[in-house]
């Protein structure tokens, strides 16, 4: 919150924050139209914070209004520097109709330092689904494999990738590779997503 303080208007610090506290709180909840419009009125409070600008465009997001949503996010990328919401930044860019843009973002997000597992693995999903969107399989697989996994280790961010593997492999007709990604979950999670009947389905 020290970042709050320092790009408030003056006098006007404790309010955003305030602001702030409870768009989290409603974005917690389930409730993107409550936090949007907290978020939004912290930003009027302090337009440079990126924290706000970061809520405020996962705000947007939950309420698939993509366009509002990009514009804060890439806000929130420049003034903060960082590419942890770069997943978030592709899909709106998906969704936009932009999907080209979506690789440069998971390539950004794969390099840099300081960004977790899953917003990698995220940012990579998003871009590997756009590339097959293309029907540019073999390129969407090759960037999913830039994700290094162990078979024996499946966090819910591992078993994401390995399902939309199988799911990329399966529409490029590739079935026996498919069912073997989709085997691979099973063996650590089988009620995951809707495996079990992809395996049949491939089988």
């Amino acid at each position: 919150m020290s970042e709050l303080r320092h790009t408030a208007r003056a006098g006007k610090a404790d309010d955003a924050m305030n602001r702030l506290e409870r768009a989290v709180q409603l974005l917690e909840r389930g409730d993107a139209k409550g936090a949007a419009a907290e978020a939004s009125k912290a930003k009027d409070l302090a337009p440079r914070s990126a924290a706000v600008r970061e809520v405020l465009g996962l705000s947007y997001y939950r309420l698939e209004r993509f366009r509002e949503a990009l514009a804060e996010m890439q806000t929130y990328r420049r003034v903060s520097g960082r590419a942890d919401q770069n997943h978030i930044i592709a899909d709106c860019l998906r969704a936009l109709g932009r999907p080209e843009r979506a690789v440069p973002l998971a390539e950004e997000a794969l390099a840099a330092k300081g960004v977790s597992l899953a917003a990698k693995a995220e940012a990579v999903i998003v871009a590997a689904s756009a590339l097959a969107d293309q029907g540019k399989f073999d390129q969407a697989l090759g960037l999913l494999r830039r994700v290094r996994t162990r078979e024996d280790v499946a966090g819910p961010e591992v078993i994401r990738i390995w399902y939309v593997t199988g799911d990329i492999l399966s529409r490029a007709g590739r079935k026996q590779e498919a069912a073997r990604e989709f085997r691979k979950i099973m063996r650590h999670d089988a009620s995951a997503y809707d495996v079990a009947e992809r395996v049949a389905q491939l089988s």
